[in-house]
């Protein structure tokens, strides 16, 4: 004669206080990201997967929400996904169904991503990493995705840039060069400033099929920057990431502009409330700390700072 196992989570706790989130973190599973006429990429995603608990339930239903997840992760490895957002808002939907004491139920998900280029001067083939971040909630109103990524590059800081040019403007004034030939030569010989390493995040959140690219994202975000970095570099390749990122010095601040900028001319599609994640955060290269700007905002925002008179 068997017996039917007790449902302890369905019980109600001795101190009846709702949580917003209840679930798992550090899931690992292969996705694999179709490509037109290319071979799918794989990626190793790490998971967190999390409903929300009313005041009278004593837990959720741990085994429920690996089942789900494995199901769907399982799914979507086969059937090749062609969004990574998408993976995380069925796995969202699905959560909701199968759990009806639940209002709300979010996945995201974390990858690194492998993209082939060349490199600037010297042609030769290399692959840069890209940390992907892709999430979904999903609530009874709908369900909203968020793709995006975070990538390296350098800054070169126009304070101190600045400074360089005045001390070698003083110095060729007193080796008697003229006024115009000076300019002229600080024009086109970019000044030494310090420079370092930046990190550059960029996130789209929308309702539906917002039709977000995410290798356009990326590419928002390593053009945001004084200059894109490479992970092969032979001494032309040097050269022209020197040169480039003196000449385009920006503060930590003018990245996120940068990044306002590109969302804007590349995004145009983008419903007015789609919100957008920028950060920008500096390893500093002259101090001990780091350096850090952001902005979160609706579409519609940031069309009309952007371009305010169309």
């Amino acid at each position: 004669m068997s017996h039917q196992l007790p449902d302890v989570q369905a019980s109600s706790p001795d101190v009846t206080v709702g949580l917003s989130q209840v679930g798992v973190t550090g899931v690992e599973k292969l996705v694999k990201l179709a490509r037109e006429d290319k071979r799918p990429i794989v990626l190793t995603a790490e998971f967190e997967v999390f409903v929300d608990l009313p005041a009278w339930r004593k837990g959720a239903d741990m085994s429920r929400n690996m089942e789900v997840i494995d199901e769907i992760l399982e799914d979507a490895t086969r059937e090749e996904a062609y969004r990574v957002e998408e993976v995380c808002g069925d796995a969202a939907e699905r959560l909701l169904e199968k759990h009806d004491y639940t209002s709300k139920a979010q996945v995201s998900m974390e990858a690194e991503f492998m993209r082939r280029e060349q490199t600037p001067a010297s042609d030769r083939e290399t692959q840069h990493t890209v940390d992907i971040i892709a999430s979904a909630t999903a609530t009874d109103d709908g369900t909203r995705e968020e793709i995006g990524a975070e990538v390296t590059g350098m800054t070169v800081c126009p304070c101190s840039q600045g400074m360089s040019a005045a001390r070698a403007k003083q110095t060729l004034e007193n080796l008697g060069v003229e006024a115009d030939t000076i300019t002229q030569f600080l024009e086109e010989v970019p000044q030494p400033g310090h420079s370092q390493r930046g990190h550059a995040t960029l996130t789209v959140e929308a309702g539906g099929d917002p039709d977000v690219d995410l290798n356009d994202i990326i590419d928002i975000a390593r053009d945001s920057m004084s200059a894109r970095i490479y992970n092969l570099a032979k001494r032309p390749d040097e050269d022209h990431m020197t040169y480039e990122a003196h000449a385009d010095a920006k503060f930590v601040e003018d990245c996120v502009r940068s990044l306002a900028e590109g969302v804007v001319d590349e995004f145009d599609q983008l419903p007015d409330d789609a919100v957008v994640t920028m950060k920008q955060s500096n390893d500093e290269s002259i101090h001990q700390h780091n350096a850090h700007a952001e902005r979160v905002v609706e579409m519609e925002t940031l069309r009309e700072e952007i371009a305010p008179d169309e």
